[in-house]
């Protein structure tokens, strides 16, 4: 069941954080919003590991919980026996999208491109350093690539991260890359800074990015960068599939059409596409 694999997982990673409060802090709150956290990440847990993995007493988590459940913020499914994110979570959490217009305004756009290329479109922005994946138009070809909603990702592998990582500046990308590490998931994820410098050039050079096999074995993506007012990356787009139909020969033509989406999508949303010699990133 994914359910009790992603528990599994999850409650390994130890406390999510000290329950104390500090610097002003309200405790009960940073306690909540720790628990709501952890729900997301495991796609529910049972009352058990949930207090363990927050570092609280199951009758205070529980108490937590239900006041959670009564705002509607949490949930209990009664099949799994696990607590999982509630609606009231999706509605606040949905707002910050519908504030960056990027979702509602970038779906027919995502749809015209998967019914194009017959490929999964994902739509991801930036949190902390890492990809969050906030909408995606699956490939109706029985086998393709799957990114839930509100899923985390490193930069360094995948092909948004990467375009996104192309528009830093050298000493911005330094630290990033002092902060974060680079993280090897397959024998093709690149771990040296040098070699990511000289494929970040060719993704200005050319205008997308690309995830060659490098988080998963026998998927590749290309993805391009979305833009607002200021000319300052808020998001990416991406056509991500299996490699036997993301074949290498393929790569220029779907690198131009995600470009494409993303300048549309930048154009829907108010934002100002940057330019640069060849239509490269600047």
């Amino acid at each position: 069941m994914a359910r009790t694999a992603a528990r599994t997982r999850d409650t390994a990673k130890g406390p999510l954080r000290k329950p104390a409060a500090q610097g002003g802090q309200v405790q009960s709150l940073d306690r909540a919003i720790s628990i709501l956290e952890r729900l997301a990440e495991a796609d529910g847990m049972n009352l058990t590991d949930l207090s363990q993995s927050v570092g609280l007493a199951p009758s205070t988590t529980h108490r937590l919980l239900t006041t959670l459940q009564q705002r509607r913020f949490a949930d209990f499914d009664e099949e799994y026996g696990v607590w999982v994110v509630g609606v009231g979570a999706f509605n606040v959490g949905n707002a910050f999208l519908r504030s960056r217009k990027i979702v509602s305004l970038g779906r027919p756009v995502m749809r015209r491109l998967m019914e194009d290329v017959g490929e999964t479109i994902n739509l991801a922005v930036e949190d902390k350093g890492e990809l969050v994946y906030v909408t995606q138009f699956e490939s109706h070809a029985p086998m393709r690539a799957f990114f839930r909603p509100g899923r985390r990702a490193p930069m360094h592998s995948s092909a948004v991260g990467k375009a996104m990582l192309a528009e830093m500046k050298e000493e911005e990308l330094r630290d990033f890359l002092h902060k974060k590490g680079m993280q090897r998931f397959t024998d093709h994820t690149i771990v040296d800074p040098a070699v990511l410098r000289q494929q970040l050039q060719q993704i200005r050079q050319r205008g997308w990015g690309l995830d060659d096999e490098e988080h998963t074995i026998g998927m590749r993506c290309v993805a391009a960068t979305i833009h607002n007012e200021h000319s300052e990356v808020i998001a990416g787009i991406s056509i991500s599939g299996p490699s036997v139909r993301v074949t290498e020969t393929r790569l220029g033509e779907l690198g131009a059409k995600v470009v494409q989406a993303a300048e549309q999508i930048t154009e829907q949303i108010g934002g100002i596409v940057p330019r640069a010699s060849g239509g490269a990133l600047a």
